[in-house]
C-alpha cells in the first residue's frame, strides 16, 4: 500500500478520534495531519528497518515534536494535538492477539505479542517524553539568545 494511502487513512482516523475526544474545531484538522505523518513517518521506518519499536518511537516523536509546535501555532495546549495523533501508533491489534492468546491459554505466544506490545507503548511515551524534552530545550536556547 503506497504511503499516500496510509497517510490519508490515519488523517481520517485521528480526525474521528479527535471529534470524538472533543477537541477544538480548529484543532481538528491539524490533529488530522499529525496523526497521518506519524504514522507515514512509522510505515516508511517500518519497512526500511523492520523494526516496530524503533518505528512507534519515530513516529511518536514525531506526533510529540508536531504537537508542540501547533500548540504554540493555535495557542492550545499540546496535548490536544497530540492525543488523537498518537491514536494510530497504538498497538491495538497487538494487545488483542495477546489477550485471544491467553483465553486459547496459548502462553508463549501471549507472553512474545504482550512484551512487543509492552515495548511498543514505551516507545510511544518516551517519543513524546523525548520530543516535549526537545522542543522546550530549544525554545529556551532561543529565548537566550
Amino acid at each position: 500500500m503506497s504511503v499516500l494511502l496510509q497517510f490519508m487513512y490515519s488523517f481520517f482516523a485521528t480526525i474521528g478520534f479527535a471529534i470524538y475526544f472533543g477537541a477544538p474545531v480548529n484543532s481538528i484538522i491539524p490533529s488530522g495531519i499529525s496523526g497521518g505523518a506519524s504514522w507515514s513517518l512509522y510505515y516508511i521506518m517500518f519497512s526500511i528497518l523492520n523494526d516496530k519499536i524503533l518505528a512507534t518511537f519515530m513516529g511518536a516523536f514525531l506526533v510529540g515534536t508536531l504537537g508542540e509546535a501547533l500548540a504554540i501555532k493555535y495557542k492550545k495546549p499540546a496535548t490536544v494535538f497530540i492525543t488523537p495523533g498518537i491514536v494510530p501508533l497504538v498497538p491495538g491489534a497487538g494487545m488483542y492477539y495477546t489477550m485471544s492468546y491467553l483465553v486459547g491459554r496459548n502462553f508463549n505466544k501471549a507472553i512474545n505479542a504482550g512484551t512487543e506490545v509492552f515495548f511498543m507503548a514505551a516507545a510511544i511515551a518516551m517519543g513524546i517524553i523525548v520530543s516535549t524534552i526537545f522542543t522546550r530545550t530549544i525554545r529556551r536556547f532561543k529565548r537566550q539568545n
